[in-house]
């Protein structure tokens, strides 16, 4: 079994279901007493959201590169970016590291494809519904992706950093964003992803009219199947940053 490095959730509350997933998926395949091989680096989510909020993206990046550096020291052998919306620097963190990083989006998207799923509607940050880099990773993967309205959007956001980030669940809140799923699927969705790993706290299968896409339950299923399965990411290293 190869070593999965985790950069943390961004969240903690995110990061536990990381941990608790790998965990439970490798007793699940492979029984007994087994777990995962795990190297968590957490960060303190207060810094990274200051910089999010500023603007300041390549310095959240050298942060994340940083700690990405420290976990393929300590031996992983692959990487996982434990947030969708710090994807928008996973092309900093992978330059950083010899060893590969499993984008979220990917993994998402082959499951989204999976299914015979063409168009999509996506819950996430106001960073990750915004902006282009995640849905352009999807988009690249054959999707169209649709995203809710400014006002749906500012909640899905509020609802986000103000409660979910940290522990806060709420009935009222699990309504709202049932509402806004609602109308991503009077637009035209067919499936809607969970584009924050917190939003699994709050939204499950069972509150939806079309299939969700859980992202981090999705991450870590392609991590556990690449760490079960050494031949898909082995191969010789290559120094940090060649041929990227």
């Amino acid at each position: 079994m190869l070593t999965i490095g985790l950069l943390g959730g961004m969240s903690w509350e995110s990061s536990a279901e990381y941990y608790r997933l790998a965990n439970e998926l490798v007793r699940e395949r492979l029984g007994g007493l087994h777990s995962a091989r795990l190297l968590l680096a957490p960060v303190d989510f207060a810094d990274v959201e200051r910089l999010q909020v500023a603007g300041r993206w390549d310095e959240a990046g050298q942060l994340l590169a940083g700690l990405a550096r420290g976990v393929e020291a300590a031996g992983a052998d692959l990487l996982l970016l434990c947030t969708n919306t710090m994807h928008k620097v996973a092309d900093q963190v992978q330059a950083a590291v010899s060893i590969p990083l499993l984008h979220l989006a990917d993994a998402t998207a082959d499951a989204v494809t999976g299914d015979g799923i063409s168009t999509v509607g996506l819950l996430g940050t106001a960073f990750t519904m915004e902006q282009d880099f995640y849905r352009d990773r999807l988009a690249s993967r054959g999707l169209r992706v649709l995203t809710p309205g400014a006002a749906d959007r500012a909640e899905v956001h509020r609802v986000v950093y103000d409660e979910l980030c940290l522990g806060v669940v709420r009935e009222e809140s699990r309504r709202a964003y049932r509402d806004v799923i609602d109308r991503l699927v009077a637009a035209g969705a067919q499936g809607v992803v969970l584009g924050c790993t917190e939003i699994e706290l709050l939204i499950t299968a069972s509150d939806n009219p079309v299939p969700v896409y859980p992202t981090t339950r999705l991450h870590v299923e392609a991590a556990i199947t690449a760490a079960l399965a050494p031949s898909a990411v082995s191969g010789p290293r290559t120094p940090p940053g060649a041929g990227r």
